[in-house]
């Protein structure tokens, strides 16, 4: 990427994620046993389950939200870049300490992006803008954690329309 489209893309990006509330709010009520729904300020819920019957793991929507944010972080910065998306699929690995406190050590993140004429060197530089300055969750966690992201691309015809959600 010349340094006049980088400079381009840094321009468009101004003001990406600049109109957040500082101050967030959440939630989290005991339901019974082990279980816990947690709402966010904006009323989603999310239920928790140490036993992994009626919610999930903090652990395990931790990594989802690692990939939230980087994957619409990616798809935001490829969409800028003039990329025509058709699918786009974060699989995750980590290994997580085995002893207390158990924290994640590694995280294998392996972006499967299809769509039309896509450019490595601009994955890779909407991969680095996103771990380096725009993903909140990447820069809240461990500084001594490994996160390792690699991607496959794929040759495919975007839809003509992306289904809208109600």
């Amino acid at each position: 990427m010349s340094e006049e489209k980088k400079e381009q893309l840094e321009d468009s990006l101004k003001g990406y994620k600049e109109k957040i509330n500082p101050n967030v709010k959440a939630t989290l009520t005991w339901e019974r046993e082990l279980i816990f729904t947690g709402r966010t300020q904006e009323g989603y819920e999310i239920e928790y389950d140490a036993h992994v019957q009626w919610g999930c793991k903090p652990t395990d929507s931790l990594l989802l939200s690692l990939a939230g944010c980087m994957g619409i972080d990616v798809v935001m910065f490829l969409q800028k870049m003039r990329i025509e998306l058709a699918d786009f699929k974060i699989n995750l690995v980590a290994e997580r300490n085995p002893t207390p406190p158990q924290y994640f050590k590694k995280i294998d993140c392996v972006m499967q992006i299809a769509g039309k004429n896509i450019d490595p060197k601009k994955v890779d530089r909407a991969v680095s803008l996103s771990q380096e300055k725009y993903c909140s969750v990447y820069n809240s966690l461990r500084k001594d954690m490994e996160v390792n992201v690699t991607y496959t691309l794929e040759e495919k015809e975007p839809p003509k329309e992306r289904p809208v959600r109600e």
